[in-house]
């Protein structure tokens, strides 16, 4: 597949990272000859320096053979004009953007992107894909990652094991004959730093990471078995008034559990439009790491604290602040990776990284096959694919056990009819199925080769 990325900020470059690794031909395109000398150096692209949204450029690029243009770059106009121009001149098929201003997706406004007026296949929206992931933070308190699958009827956790935990030195194999009820699936393992998959003889120690792939029914009694407590929130705290902070309070807002949220914006500006636009939340205007400030805000009493300014050092530190002043969960928006193992020593619960779930949500509509949800999991190491199984995949009909699966590999659950399944090895796979499995990054292309259709299905 012929692919033009249109950016190479963080989230061009991760894209262009795991198109390129998978063989596709594809070239990336910036105003920025830095960032585009970045992208060669480093990836297997090709480069051109100049305005995405310039005709000439795009052909440079290649636009005329083009099957997909990916427009993000740091300007919603751009990258609107971009899709324009690809569909326009160039007829390009697929066209995806990034989209952050709030009037841009007003659902009043939709008719904009019909094909007849700016065409725009999907479009990707951060502030609300980072909204929804702070919503799922708070619905898996005691969870430093987690995600939704199988249209909500499964959940991936990832826990953290202390001493508390009464799984430690327990195979993971041993846990099936304990719990032989509990619909869960320990599919990866972050030990000193290194992510696996773990085999059914490994044990799970002190200090590990596990991504447990769960029913959303058992969810409370998988965290109880790691040795998790679920706890209510009925008193947030969100340090950040800008466009994340202000759709995670109107969420808040929104449920039917009344939470009471008080919010702290250091803009006078950001902080007017939040009052104006919230209905319960109360607004306060000051620096969030302003300790008379939180105190002013009830950290002490509160239940939850999300930090989500537009400044890394300054959300962690207002996470820390916070954990200081007695709040039980911290959640910090974090978009530079390198200060993720940071996390833990410093006591911050929990962590959402913007670049992650705008990368999932593109990858989410170009994945080979029916592909219907895609987690990109740390730094690009793993994904956890979610995809239907058509009557040409190479699994269809045949059994968990007989299918050979790569080594960094691992079916979480497998979703029949509306049930979602644990996976054991007798379970056949079936046209219709729908199969979530976590693969490292190196294994994804042979994932996809097992859950692709052929190309005789088109």
């Amino acid at each position: 597949m012929k692919v033009i990325i249109c950016g190479a900020g963080q989230v061009g470059w991760q894209i262009a990272r795991h198109l390129s690794g998978e063989e596709n031909d594809v070239t990336v395109v910036d105003s920025n000859a830095d960032l585009v000398r970045r992208a060669t150096d480093t990836l297997d692209v090709q480069g051109i320096a100049g305005f995405a949204s310039h005709p000439d450029v795009l052909e440079r690029a290649g636009a005329r053979d083009a099957d997909m243009i990916i427009a993000a770059t740091h300007s919603d106009e751009v990258n609107m004009v971009t899709c324009q121009v690809a569909h326009s001149l160039f007829d390009i098929k697929s066209k995806i953007a990034r989209l952050r201003a709030g009037a841009y997706l007003e659902p009043a406004y939709a008719d904009l992107y019909r094909r007849e007026h700016l065409p725009i296949d999907v479009i990707i929206s951060p502030e609300k894909e980072v909204a929804e992931a702070a919503m799922q933070r708070f619905s898996a308190p005691a969870a430093f990652d987690t995600e939704l699958f199988m249209d909500g009827h499964a959940q991936l956790l990832g826990l953290s094991l202390d001493q508390d935990c009464p799984v430690v030195n327990t195979p993971l194999r041993h846990l099936t004959d304990l719990f032989s009820t509990l619909r869960a699936v320990v599919v990866a393992v972050r030990r000193d730093g290194s992510l696996f998959a773990p085999e059914a003889g490994d044990q799970l120690f002190v200090g590990d990471d596990c991504y447990v792939f769960t029913h959303h029914d058992d969810v409370a009694r998988t965290m109880e078995i790691f040795g998790k407590k679920q706890f209510k929130q009925d008193r947030m705290v969100i340090v950040g008034g800008g466009n994340v902070g202000r759709t995670v309070a109107k969420r808040l807002e929104a449920r039917t559990d009344r939470v009471r949220v008080k919010m702290i914006e250091r803009s006078r500006t950001n902080a007017e439009r939040a009052a104006e636009e919230l209905e319960r939340t109360i607004v306060l205007h000051g620096d969030g790491l302003d300790s008379s400030l939180l105190h002013e805000a009830g950290i002490a009493r509160a239940d939850a604290m999300l930090a989500v300014t537009d400044d890394d050092k300054t959300n962690m530190l207002a996470a820390v602040r916070a954990k200081a002043e007695g709040c039980p969960l911290s959640i910090a928006l974090i978009n530079d990776p390198t200060l993720v193992p940071l996390m833990g020593p410093l006591g911050i619960d929990a962590y959402i990284n913007p670049r992650a779930t705008t990368v999932s949500s593109i990858l989410r509509h170009i994945r080979h096959g029916r592909v219907r949800a895609v987690y990109s999991i740390g730094d690009a190491e793993a994904e956890i694919i979610e995809a239907q199984v058509m009557s040409t995949s190479p699994i269809a009909g045949q059994r968990l056990r007989d299918i050979d699966f790569p080594e960094g590999a691992l079916v979480g659950a497998v979703m029949k009819d509306g049930d979602v399944l644990r996976p054991v090895g007798g379970l056949r796979i079936e046209e219709g199925d729908v199969v979530a499995i976590f693969a490292m990054a190196d294994d994804v292309p042979e994932v996809e080769r097992l859950m692709q259709v052929s190309i005789d299905y088109f």
